[in-house]
């Protein structure tokens, strides 16, 4: 693997006395795509904006995030600005709310690219450019449209373009298939396997839908509570799923049930109050195999050069 485009070690996101991210260690290099699940509450939205550093100021950040070798964690406001949009952006889980509603999407991919050194008519043809490359037809005629002229899955398509404008060399994508219906939803994931093909860099998805995972990222890394309980490539997270979080949200995804069910599984309690998380396993409470030691911080279990998991029970 190549050096990582983005390193993650130790990484912790607090809210007052809520702890959202709690002590995450990850990467990415050049050409992969990389996955981060879990379900809602888990803490994957806050360190989507964490990775781009957009968490809002009530937020209180310790660790480090390496982008390119520079850390966003360490860097004043300025620079991370001047970070955003050139080196690293990020496709929101609401294009609706992505774009400004009074301008239009030209004016607006015209204005992303205010760092480069090019006349605004060559910064309009570029526009027009990347919309054609991510599938918007027509367009010349899309660049005149405000944002609520589109359909969700033109939006869509419109956010990923302007997030590519600039060519980062880390691309976050967070939800970036949940407010469209089946049909965009696919059309959307045809054109994200495309793009992997061409960006050169690195992609990070932030999703709850396994299926996702499954068709585009190399590996995953597993999110419960605040931590990272797995992690792996997209065949080992699958085929050999070791912690019991993953493997209980591997069995309530609907395209692992085989046969007719008249109530769907699900994996039963509640996420711990992350106010105050449990000094032990913070799955120990839902776990089928949860026993006393579970009660004390449970180790990082090596299972190979790729794969490791935060339990007790696991052996390598």
């Amino acid at each position: 693997m190549s050096d990582p485009v983005l390193q993650v070690r130790d990484l912790s996101v607090r809210y007052g006395p809520v702890q959202a991210v709690r002590g995450v260690s990850l990467s990415a290099a050049r050409g992969e795509v990389v996955g981060i699940v879990g379900e809602s509450g888990c803490g994957k939205s806050t360190l989507a904006s964490a990775l781009i550093g957009l968490n809002p100021p009530s937020a209180r950040a310790t660790g480090q995030i390496a982008i390119e070798g520079r850390d966003l964690v360490a860097m004043t406001e300025a620079e991370r600005r001047a970070l955003r949009g050139d080196r690293v952006a990020m496709v929101f889980q609401d294009p609706m709310t992505a774009f400004n509603p009074v301008l239009t999407l030209g004016a607006q991919l015209v204005d992303f690219q205010h760092r480069a050194p090019l006349t605004k008519a060559e910064k309009r043809a570029r526009a027009a450019a990347m919309l054609a490359r991510v599938g918007l037809p027509d367009p010349e005629l899309a660049l005149t449209r405000y944002v609520h002229e589109l359909s969700g899955g033109m939006r869509q398509r419109a956010a990923i373009a302007a997030a590519l404008m600039m060519q980062p060399a880390l691309l976050i994508a967070d939800e970036p298939t949940t407010a469209l219906d089946v049909t965009m939803e696919a059309q959307i994931l045809h054109l994200l396997r495309e793009l992997r093909r061409d960006h050169d860099g690195a992609i990070v998805i932030i999703t709850h839908h396994l299926g996702v995972v499954g068709e585009l990222c190399d590996r995953v890394y597993v999110m419960y509570a605040g931590q990272v309980v797995e992690e792996g490539t997209v065949d080992e997270i699958y085929h050999d799923p070791r912690h019991p979080y993953t493997a209980a949200l591997i069995s309530c995804d609907p395209a692992h049930i085989a046969d007719r069910a008249e109530v769907l599984p699900t994996i039963p309690g509640r996420l711990p109050d992350l106010t105050d998380p449990p000094a032990g396993c913070a799955f120990a409470a839902r776990c089928t195999l949860a026993t006393q030691r579970c009660a004390e911080p449970p180790p990082r279990v090596v299972l190979s050069a790729t794969h490791a998991a935060l339990c007790h029970e696991v052996r390598p």
